[in-house]
């Protein structure tokens, strides 16, 4: 596995992390304890370090299987969860941002994960008006102070890119945000404009999820794909899924060398950006896991990367 820095932190990622939405159950499968725990052990043995989930997978599922699973391998793991939702029944979500209840989520979310301590700690794709409250960044940077979180991060919402609104990167860092988690991918590359020079210039590290766009850059699905109805992809926009499997398969055709496995391509493809630390694709066995683990083994990868980068 490679590691690289997150921006200005001591925190060292694999390149290769593991995005754990898919834990919640919503992905057309649901994980036991044991399921979960081999995908992890595994991860470890592969060098994988790095988990990204969230109080809202399935109301601290993902959280709890996860803590479950680690339980003797703690300090081999950088977690990052995040805050902001709280549920009125099993599948309606609202954005809860009040200090105090984001600190009853926080106590939550250290049960759930079995841990005294969170590596890095996300404001969930939430408003400006959300974002800019000096209480909720004091009450979280004290949390900061006691050891409770290392890191603050900002995993930021789809709109604001959308509309060029970046009012809240810029405002990260005087609220001790250093790690920021951006949509990114073949099929998506917005953040390239003006977020991910903004991170360079200022040190920041960048998190890339949905870097396979929700399985459609795996070139396991063809434009007339219909998901099941136990995915939560079965919710999207069909009209929109099948122009995205039609760019897939152009971009396969013009752009992806004959044998080279889609998804790999597609992980390298981020990593190869010189603002991109980790990728947090989604596994839902161990061959998935190792066939994302093992790109960093296969020609794409550059090894060179300009940013701190080891080998181990």
């Amino acid at each position: 596995m490679k590691y690289r820095k997150l921006g200005d932190t001591n925190l060292k990622v694999s390149v290769i992390g593991i995005g754990a939405n898919q834990f919640s159950g919503g992905w057309n499968k649901h994980f036991s304890n044991s399921e979960v725990k081999k995908i992890l052990n595994h991860g470890k043995k592969l060098g994988v370090n790095f988990i990204d989930t969230a109080e809202c997978y399935g109301n601290h599922t993902s959280e709890s299987l996860i803590g479950e699973s680690i339980l003797n391998s703690r300090e081999h793991w950088v977690i990052a969860t995040k805050f902001g939702h709280n549920f009125i029944d099993k599948n309606k979500l609202i954005n809860d941002f009040n200090p105090k209840s984001v600190l009853s989520q926080l106590e939550e979310s250290l049960k759930a994960l079995k841990t005294d301590y969170i590596d890095i700690y996300q404001f969930h794709s939430g408003t400006n008006d959300e974002f800019f409250q000096s209480e909720l960044w004091d009450v979280l940077n004290d949390q900061v102070k006691s050891g409770r979180i290392k890191q603050l991060g900002l995993s930021i919402v789809n709109s604001s890119i959308l509309s060029n609104d970046h009012l809240q990167l810029k405002k990260s860092k005087e609220y001790n945000c250093k790690i920021i988690q951006v949509v990114y991918n073949r099929l998506n590359k917005k953040v390239e404009q003006t977020v991910l020079p903004y991170c360079i210039n200022n040190h920041i590290g960048v998190i890339a999820r949905v870097p396979l766009a929700k399985g459609h850059l795996s070139g396991k699905y063809l434009p007339n794909f219909q998901f099941p109805d136990n995915d939560i992809r079965s919710l999207h926009d069909k009209k929109q899924s099948e122009i995205q499997l039609e760019k897939v398969k152009k971009i396969r055709e013009k752009e992806v060398p004959v044998g080279v496995n889609m998804s790999q391509w597609a992980l390298s493809w981020c990593l190869k950006h010189s603002a991109i630390s980790c990728v947090i694709p989604g596994c839902k066995n161990l061959e998935q896991l190792e066939l994302n683990a093992n790109t960093v083994n296969t020609d794409l990868f550059e090894n060179d990367h300009p940013l701190n980068c080891s080998i181990n």
